[in-house]
C-alpha cells in the first residue's frame, strides 16, 4: 500500500453500501481508465482517474470544498484512487475518503455494479 494511503481516511465496504442505500449526499468517484469504468463501476459513481482531476472539472462537480467524496479503484494494490485524492486534496477538498477494497472486493461480496446508470451484474 502507498504510504499516502494512510493521509486518506478509510471507508469499509458496508459503511460505504449504507452511504448509497440510505441516500447520503457524497460524491463517489471511480479512479480507474475511463474503459474499465464504462465497463463497470459502483452505484453513481463518475470517472475521475489522476491525469482528469482539474481544477474547472472539480469545481463544475464538487463547488464545496467540504463535500465528503469517497474514491476508489480496483483494489488494495491499486493507487490510483490514492493518487486522485491527494490531487482533490491539493485542490482544497477537506472530506476526502479511500475505499481500499475497491471493485474487486464490491464484487466478490456480491454487491451491485452498474454500467452507463442502469444495474450490471456480469462479472
Amino acid at each position: 500500500m502507498s504510504p499516502l494511503a494512510v493521509d486518506l481516511p478509510a471507508v469499509s465496504a458496508d459503511e460505504l453500501q449504507q452511504k448509497l442505500e440510505g441516500g447520503d449526499a457524497f460524491v463517489l468517484i471511480d479512479a480507474l481508465a475511463p474503459m474499465v469504468y464504462a465497463h463497470s463501476h459502483l452505484p453513481g459513481a463518475i470517472n475521475m482517474p489522476p491525469s482528469a482531476v482539474d481544477t474547472i472539472r472539480c469545481t463544475k462537480r464538487m463547488p464545496d470544498l467540504s463535500t465528503e467524496i469517497v474514491v476508489y479503484c480496483a483494489n488494495e494494490h491499486c493507487d490510483d484512487s490514492i493518487a486522485t485524492g491527494e490531487r482533490l486534496r491539493a485542490l482544497g477538498y477537506t472530506n476526502v475518503r479511500h475505499y481500499a477494497g475497491g471493485k474487486d472486493e464490491w464484487r466478490r461480496l456480491g454487491l451491485p455494479l452498474e454500467r452507463a446508470g442502469k444495474p450490471f451484474s456480469g462479472r
